[in-house]
């Protein structure tokens, strides 16, 4: 969806006030503190999950909320990477792509997105990276703090619907634990953990973008 706007905003939308003025608030809402998306979370994705009928027990403080709260963080993070990727594609690419008498789409399916899709690559997966760490919206709206095993029998629909837990909630509530196999042993494993996995991201990244430029 990201992406497609960008295609949208940089390719097809005319210069006029109404496009600079989408464009400046997805600028402004990427510059939100993410505590300020949890709120919008519990007040308006966590009564729209209840209101479709997957409240749950958790009475729509569930994953499927968490995820639509957090789908809204990184989506004009990865609308404004995508638009700069776009944006830095030379101008005589596209030209070269018309004076064959190549269509606007066949322009942008065939030369515009190939050259872009480095820049699109690498943006998104750090913007996963950093949902991956976000911490403040799932506490909002209502993620358990501390850890907890689903039961084996439940079914899928019980699982989404039912309470869940996250891993930087988790290095959140043993690190105030008193008790020292929680802040001395459980949470540092926990932030290790987590760290690998940034690390597994950001590397993908590099190596999505060096994959991509070598095709092109």
């Amino acid at each position: 969806m990201g992406i497609s706007a960008a295609v949208y905003l940089e390719e097809y939308a005319p210069d006029n006030r109404r496009t600079r003025f989408v464009d400046t608030t997805v600028r402004n809402l990427a510059g939100v503190p993410s505590i300020v998306y949890g709120l919008l979370g519990l007040a308006m994705f966590v009564p729209l999950v209840r209101i479709i009928g997957l409240g749950g027990s958790s009475g729509g403080k569930n994953i499927i909320a968490a995820g639509i709260t957090m789908a809204a963080l990184v989506l004009p993070i990865v609308i404004i990477t995508s638009i700069e990727a776009i944006r830095s594609v030379p101008a005589t690419i596209r030209e070269a792509g018309f004076g064959v008498g190549a269509t606007q789409w066949e322009v942008i399916r065939s030369h515009v997105m190939p050259s872009a899709l480095p820049g699109i690559l690498t943006g998104t997966v750090l913007t996963l990276a950093r949902a991956f760490g976000e911490t403040a919206p799932l506490l909002v709206i209502g993620v358990a703090t501390g850890y907890f095993a689903p039961a084996g029998d439940a079914s899928l629909i019980d699982k989404l619907t039912g309470p869940y837990t996250a891993l930087p909630v988790i290095v959140f509530s043993w690190s105030r634990q008193t008790q020292a196999a929680f802040a001395d042993t459980l949470a540092p494993a926990a932030i290790v953990v987590l760290l690998i996995v940034l690390f597994i991201l950001n590397s993908a990244a590099i190596w999505l973008r060096n994959r991509a430029e070598k095709r092109w």
